[in-house]
């Protein structure tokens, strides 16, 4: 039985949760504020995370940042705000996923689902990425380029990885879409993906204004080159 932590204040979405996915077979255990959530964490093995984003005494954001230094258990943000500040945030620090209230129970499985194929899959790849310059850690989240370490957000790594193991195939932005983030019908849609896509380049190309390692194929979509 999957054990779901459920970080959430709100009483009746709880309440609708809770009997929601207890009879999906989830085993659900509920807190309701950071702390409470920090303690639970420390002492159980959970299979994912849903989190709130605004809790009584702190941020769902700060709650998954402590989790990403221990953990790479899928967590999906609970929040009432789409917001796309918020939705970049969310992905940057680590989250796998973003629903908006009301939730939909029946997508919210489908994403459930969604990350945990992903997790499963990143979890058997091979230890290391080289191309370009740039080596890519797996087992330690780590990327360097010509020796130096690069600081990326969460996000940005996972595309990175994503078009460093599909080096030289033209993903179109509907297949980057639906491999980081699970769905085509999304959250995330092209201005986002372009954002960090500039953002991605800024850190890894030597001229990201004329970028020849992750490139656009006009009317086609990104590719990754190999070009030393």
């Amino acid at each position: 039985m999957k054990k779901i932590l459920l970080v959430e204040d709100d009483l009746s979405l709880i309440e609708g949760l809770r009997y929601f996915l207890g009879k999906q077979g989830y085993e659900v255990s509920v807190v309701r504020t950071v702390k409470e959530a920090e303690e639970r964490f420390a002492n159980v093995i959970f299979n994912m995370v849903l989190l709130d984003v605004m809790l009584p005494d702190g941020s769902g954001f700060e709650f998954c940042r402590e989790i990403r230094k221990t953990s790479e258990v899928p967590v999906i943000f609970l929040t009432a705000s789409d917001e796309e500040a918020n939705v970049v945030m969310g992905l940057d620090i680590g989250g796998d996923d973003y629903m908006t209230k009301p939730l939909k129970l029946n997508e919210l499985i489908s994403r459930m689902n969604a990350a945990w194929r992903r997790s499963e899959s990143s979890s058997g790849q091979e230890a290391l990425l080289t191309s370009n310059g740039i080596m890519v850690k797996l087992l330690e989240g780590r990327v360097l380029k010509d020796g130096a370490e690069l600081e990326l957000t969460a996000a940005e790594y996972r595309l990175l990885c994503l078009f460093m193991r599909n080096s030289k195939i033209v993903l179109n932005k509907e297949q980057v879409m639906e491999r980081m983030w699970g769905s085509r019908d999304s959250y995330v849609d092209d201005n986002t993906l372009a954002v960090y896509i500039s953002r991605l380049r800024d850190k890894i190309e030597d001229d990201p204004k004329n970028p020849v390692f992750l490139t656009t194929i006009r009317g086609m979509g990104y590719r990754w080159n190999t070009v030393k």
